[in-house]
């Protein structure tokens, strides 16, 4: 009896969340899998496009606590293919933006499956998109920079130059260490006035755009009770967002306290 060859694992980045912003190649490749091995923020409307025979697997991921670590990913990924069924790995945004779709490629090539990468709209494109809010305007920024607000050794980040005048710097992950990373890019020189817009659940049904300053994002995050999945987005495009300015009337309500202590 010849050998099986193994299966083709697919990479499919399933965009920011709604649905309607899957490539058409993605939409096809997750009616077609007989496994879709996903992350927790792939929609339900998006599984439900997987075939009633294919097996679903969750491998969500929160801070802190994994419900598979990425070795067993990486593993699972090769054991599936290796026998003979074709396999989607469903990311959220795009596999190649902070999906850790490099360390599954590079899993694959070297168990000698066959891997294939399908982009997705990144978080921070289509979060960008429904908010109005341009990551790169003439009269605003010419430059665009994504990082992870959640690493080890935040503080010891070189940030410096990535914020400030004609820059955009848009942050994944960084609602718990929201207060953090406004120390740490004050501390680096950019100016605690600069606008901030933070969008919380982009592109779904539920999303709510916050636009204040950088000196304010901490307590702003704290006090609109804002949860992940949302990005930060510092820099002067901010201003131009869809978003509710909440610096005003939080500047209203201290101003209030005041007046009744006074």
């Amino acid at each position: 009896m010849a050998e099986q060859l193994p299966a083709t694992v697919f990479l499919v980045g399933a965009g920011p969340g709604d649905p309607e912003l899957l490539t058409l190649r993605a939409a096809r490749l997750i009616a077609q899998a007989d496994v879709v091995v996903h992350d927790g923020l792939v929609s339900a409307e998006i599984l439900a496009m997987a075939s009633p025979e294919a097996e679903l697997i969750s491998v969500a991921k929160q801070r802190s606590r994994h419900s598979m670590p990425q070795e067993g990913i990486n593993a699972l990924l090769v054991e599936l293919a290796l026998a003979g069924r074709s396999v989607v790995r469903l990311k959220g945004g795009d596999p190649f933006v902070f999906g850790r779709g490099g360390e599954e490629m590079e899993a694959c090539r070297k168990a000698g499956v066959p891997v294939e990468i399908v982009p997705g709209i990144s978080a921070a494109i289509g979060c960008a998109a429904q908010a109005q809010l341009p990551l790169t305007h003439r009269d605003a920024a010419s430059a665009v920079t994504f990082v992870a607000g959640q690493c080890k050794g935040l503080t010891d980040q070189d940030w410096s130059g990535l914020a400030g005048h004609g820059r955009t710097l848009v942050i994944y992950m960084g609602v718990a260490t929201a207060t953090d990373i406004a120390d740490k890019l004050i501390a680096d020189g950019v100016s605690p006035a600069i606008p901030v817009a933070v969008m919380e659940n982009g592109t779904r049904a539920n999303m709510r755009t916050f636009r204040t300053l950088l000196a304010d994002l901490g307590d702003m995050v704290a006090r609109e009770q804002v949860k992940s999945p949302a990005l930060i987005v510092v820099g002067d495009v901010a201003a131009y967002a869809l978003a509710q300015d909440v610096l005003a009337g939080f500047a209203a309500q201290m101003n209030n306290g005041a007046e009744m202590h006074s």
